[in-house]
């Protein structure tokens, strides 16, 4: 088959792919279901906010993985480095079925299940991206608008399993599905040929003077644009790593939702974080991705302001905010692939966006942890929402910054 043709398949069994894996941000599903099943059940005292280090261990691990994974990807294909990572996160979500403590949970989910997501997840995205060169806005925004969609759908699935039975079977039934799925779709990939180019498209010609593209990691993180980037993500990042584990808790203690009104809020903010991804993208491929991530992150800020002033009842307004943190959040995650692969090159993409998703872990490390001790002492969500919207504000200031050097090296 033509491989301008054959792309078009890769691409779809690389969304399968990611629709399993973006399962983890329905965590505080799993989280409320595991609590209980931790109280009712075994007799432990365990809220919800316990359970977040659990998925900020997830988040964090992910980077190692992403950095490993994408060298091998470069060097033998993404076939192998990717059933590898489904295997490992399929398993971390089946044994954590069998979790007697939240440290069993940490090493099932938060290690195994984390260490395997990055490899995944950082492949997938490199190998699409490659095979779409005029395209990598849209291509990033839609394989990680997929990635997204995983915490639409698995919400209510994962619902209707724990009412029936209970959270421990729910993960070893998504655990096994997610198994079968990732390896079926593995068959379909194919390591992109360096230099490859769609019939009938050429790449724009590099102003004479500009920086030199298809840097290495070393040639990378000599860059002052590198860190500035990473950083930028780490600020635009936070606003959702704060907000998405902790959904579910916060409409339900802050709103007085119901746990299944809750669910359906899950999977609203995850419906706009997909919707974020592909608008995001394909804006970038337009209007530029710098310009699209200031964007970004006023929505951001404007987000969190929203749930800041939202009290119990305000059902409406919590799902704006919600909606809108959703939007903001996935501009991020879409826009990145391409923006890394614009910035340094797309030879080495696969290494180089790894160490970039560092900026990534740093959010979903320090977002969990900085509402969990907020809430822990003032009692309210609302002052974390005030200091996330720090980070927005910097996060344009990244922005700025990042002009100039861009002028500055062109």
């Amino acid at each position: 088959m033509n491989l301008d043709k054959k792309r078009w398949i890769i691409l779809l069994a690389g969304c399968f792919i990611n629709l399993c894996l973006g399962s983890i941000y329905a965590w505080s599903i799993f989280s409320s279901a595991m609590a209980d099943y931790f109280n009712n059940s075994l007799g432990m005292n365990v809220t919800a906010l316990d359970l977040g280090i659990v998925y900020t261990i997830a988040n964090s691990v992910g980077p190692i993985t992403m950095i490993s994974g994408g060298w091998f990807n470069d060097k033998i294909g993404p076939k192998k480095v990717i059933l590898v990572g489904g295997i490992m996160w399929g398993l971390g979500m089946f044994l954590s079925g069998f979790a007697t403590s939240i440290n069993f949970l940490v090493v099932t989910y938060g290690l195994i299940g984390g260490l395997g997501l990055g490899m995944a997840y950082g492949s997938t995205i490199s190998t699409c991206v490659k095979f779409f060169p005029d395209k990598r806005g849209l291509i990033g925004g839609i394989t990680t608008a997929v990635y997204g969609l995983g915490s639409v759908i698995l919400p209510p699935i994962v619902t209707k399993v724990v009412a029936s039975t209970d959270a421990t079977f729910a993960f070893k039934a998504v655990g096994i599905a997610f198994l079968i799925l990732i390896a079926v779709s593995c068959l379909f990939l194919e390591q992109c040929p360096e230099g490859y180019k769609p019939e009938g498209w050429e790449p724009a010609v590099a102003k004479a003077g500009t920086a030199p593209k298809n840097l290495d990691w070393k040639g990378m993180i000599k860059t002052p644009v590198f860190y500035t980037m990473l950083l930028l993500l780490t600020c635009g990042a936070f606003t959702g790593m704060m907000v998405i584990p902790m959904a579910s808790p916060i409409a339900q203690n802050m709103v007085g939702m119901t746990p299944a009104a809750a669910a359906a809020a899950v999977s609203v903010l995850a419906l706009f974080n997909a919707f974020g991804r592909i608008v995001a993208g394909t804006l970038s491929d337009k209007i530029g991705r710098i310009n699209t991530l200031t964007l970004a992150c006023v929505l951001g800020g404007a987000g969190l302001l929203c749930l800041y002033f939202t009290g119990a009842g305000s059902v409406a307004q919590f799902y704006v905010g919600l909606s809108v943190v959703g939007v903001s959040f996935g501009s991020f995650m879409g826009v990145y692939p391409g923006f890394t692969a614009d910035q340094f090159g797309p030879k080495n993409n696969s290494v180089n966006y790894g160490i970039m998703f560092i900026g990534f872990a740093l959010a979903g490390y320090f977002g969990p942890m900085i509402m969990k001790n907020t809430v822990a002492k003032y009692g309210v969500y609302q002052r974390a929402f005030l200091i996330a919207c720090v980070f927005s504000v910097v996060g344009v200031i990244f922005t700025i910054i990042y002009r100039a050097l861009n002028k500055k090296s062109n």
